[in-house]
C-alpha cells in the first residue's frame, strides 16, 4: 500500500489543480492583475494553514471561493500583505493562460450594474463561476434554501433590468416606443439571445 500523502503533497495538489479557477475568480472582481495574484496568495495560505479542514472532492473548489470572497472583502477595506507567495503568482501571471469569462451582452452587463452587491454576486457566481446553488450556499456560508429564494428574486431583477434597459434603448426621441430590435433572456447558467423575429422560434414574453 502507497503511504498517504504528506500535507505538503496535497497542498501541491491542490494548488495545481484549482490556481487557474481561483485566478479567474479574482482577477474579475479586482482592477489590478497584482491584486487578484494576492487575493490568490491567500486564499492559499489559508488553505495550507486549514489543510486538514479542506473538504475532499468537489467540495474543495466551493470551499476556496468561499476563502478567497473573504480575503477579497480584506482587500477592499485595505491593502493586503504581499507574500512570498504572491510574488510567485505574480511572476506566473505572464506565462498561465487564464480562461477569460465567455462575452456577455452589453444589456446584461449594465442591468448587473442595476442590481445590489449581493444579488450581482450571487448571479455572477452562478453564470460566471457556473456554480450549483448547493456550492454557492458554501461560498456565501448560507443555508441552501437562502439561496434558492435569492437566486430566483435575482434573476427576476436582473429580467427587469434588463426589460428597463431596453425599453430606453427603444424609445424614439417623441416618446414613443420603437420596435425592439433585440432582447436577451437570462435562464438558469446561459444567457442566450432569441432567434430573429419571423423565424418560429422566438421566446414568448
Amino acid at each position: 500500500m502507497h503511504p498517504p500523502p504528506s500535507p505538503e503533497e496535497r497542498f501541491n495538489a491542490l494548488f495545481a489543480a484549482h490556481r487557474l479557477a481561483l485566478m479567474s475568480y479574482a482577477v474579475r472582481r479586482v482592477a489590478d492583475p497584482q491584486d487578484a495574484a494576492d487575493v490568490v496568495a491567500d486564499t492559499f495560505l489559508v488553505a495550507w494553514r486549514r489543510i486538514d479542514e479542506v473538504p475532499p472532492g468537489e467540495g474543495v473548489r466551493p470551499w476556496l471561493f468561499g476563502v478567497a470572497r473573504r480575503v477579497l472583502a480584506n482587500v477592499h477595506r485595505g491593502e493586503s500583505r504581499r507574500t512570498g507567495l504572491a510574488r510567485r503568482l505574480g511572476n506566473e501571471w505572464g506565462r498561465v493562460w487564464i480562461p477569460a469569462p465567455e462575452p456577455e451582452p452589453p444589456t446584461v452587463v449594465r442591468a448587473l450594474r442595476l442590481l445590489s452587491d449581493s444579488d450581482a454576486e450571487i448571479v455572477r457566481l452562478l453564470a460566471w463561476e457556473e456554480l450549483a446553488p448547493s456550492e454557492i450556499a458554501v461560498v456565501l456560508d448560507l443555508a441552501p434554501g437562502t439561496v434558492r429564494v435569492r437566486l430566483h428574486r435575482a434573476r427576476r431583477r436582473l429580467a427587469a433590468a434588463m426589460e428597463r434597459i431596453e425599453a430606453e434603448e427603444t424609445r424614439e426621441p417623441d416618446g414613443k416606443s420603437a420596435a425592439p430590435t433585440k432582447r436577451w433572456a437570462a435562464s438558469g447558467h446561459v444567457m442566450s439571445e432569441p432567434s430573429p423575429a419571423g423565424s418560429g422560434n422566438e421566446e414568448t414574453a
